[in-house]
């Protein structure tokens, strides 16, 4: 036992000298807790940050206007819980406006964009003048800008990164589960039992990743769920091969002989004496399969088949910007790829640092 926490102090403690890998995990931890909390933290607390307000669109970065926050009737009966975590099913309209006026019990303003005077709206009070002007009339500011269709995109980036991270999460999950039994059942028991594995693995491997995951996709259905099975299900080849080789490497050291000798069962020897001795590699290749599974989902996204709008996801909203590149609003697209790079480097970076630690040669 000792033994065993010796080895992982001292993996722990090589860990931490590697500086990329240390400064990966806090990113990381960092991006876990922005999006379990994404909506405590975004500007529009509205279901998937999804309200519009076309007048607009596709403002930069720091964009400043004058808004009318008018409370919406139907309140419902939803929960506190589902509205801090789920977002809010009945958020306030907001209207960019250039200026307005309260007259008696009437509102007169002109919408963001129209200078003309006659085209003024009004909107009769149901409050005090000066209650409704101090609470529900004032400068919003959209901190990354606004998308084409006018909504917060700093808030569509903070709901955005938790398809991200269900999507590695649920997926390196499935991966990990198919991959370890499949590759620990071939490699302990071997014969007609490794061959099957063996061909169900190649013909798996043969198949290009994109395109199995578009396949399953489409024979699923298109949707949220629908993509982590999708890419779980085309990640686990290279875990079970892994988890093979490993097994088959171990399979006859002494410590497994001598469980077999006290006629411990072969479920109990793969589960206790072989498989907490083999997955260092796995933890590796978690890590690489939790970036692979971000890209996968993305160009999913971008393709038209990983989450439907308006679900905010970050390759949908390159698809719905990569245009905007030649149209000098290039930020639109840039700021959810910068996104997705520094995620993924952040998990390469980390399996990497992961792979130098728990290397008992080194």
């Amino acid at each position: 036992m000792k033994r065993n926490t010796s080895l992982q102090d001292l993996a722990l403690q090589k860990f931490k000298k590697n500086l990329w890998g240390v400064l990966s995990f806090w990113y990381i931890v960092l991006c876990l807790f922005v999006g379990v909390f994404a909506y405590f933290l975004a500007p529009d607390s509205s279901e998937n940050a999804n309200s519009m307000a076309l007048s607009i669109h596709s403002k930069p970065p720091g964009f400043t206007v004058q808004v009318i926050e008018l409370p919406n009737p139907n309140t419902g009966d939803q929960s506190w819980l589902s509205k801090s975590f789920f977002g809010n099913e009945y958020p306030n309209e907001i209207i960019p406006i250039e200026s307005y006026r309260i007259k008696g019990n009437t509102l007169y303003y002109q919408d963001y964009g129209v200078q003309d005077k006659a085209l003024e709206n009004a909107l009769e009070l149901t409050s005090l003048e000066s209650d409704f002007s101090s609470e529900h009339i004032y400068e919003k500011t959209y901190w990354l800008g606004t998308d084409k269709y006018g909504r917060d995109l700093l808030s569509r980036m903070l709901i955005g990164l938790r398809i991200s991270f269900s999507v590695g999460f649920i997926s390196v999950f499935i991966s990990l589960l198919l991959g370890i039994f499949l590759g620990s059942v071939s490699g302990y028991y071997g014969g007609k039992i490794d061959t099957a594995v063996m061909w169900l693995i190649n013909v798996t491997w043969s198949i290009p990743t994109l395109l199995l995951v578009i396949a399953i996709t489409l024979a699923l259905g298109k949707g949220f769920w629908q993509v982590f099975i999708a890419v779980g299900l085309t990640m686990w080849v290279e875990v079970a091969r892994v988890v093979r080789g490993q097994v088959m490497s171990v399979k006859y050291a002494q410590y497994v002989t001598a469980a077999r000798a006290l006629g411990f069962k072969n479920q109990r020897i793969i589960l206790r004496h072989i498989l907490p001795n083999v997955l260092a590699p796995v933890i590796v290749i978690s890590a690489a399969n939790f970036a692979a599974a971000i890209l996968i989902e993305s160009g999913l996204s971008f393709l038209g088949i990983g989450a439907q709008p308006p679900t905010p996801s970050w390759g949908a909203m390159i698809k719905d910007h990569y245009s905007y590149i030649i149209l000098g609003k290039a930020y639109l697209a840039i700021i959810p790829g910068l996104a997705i790079m520094s995620l993924v480097m952040a998990f390469m970076l980390i399996g990497n640092a992961l792979r130098d630690a728990l290397d008992v040669k080194n």
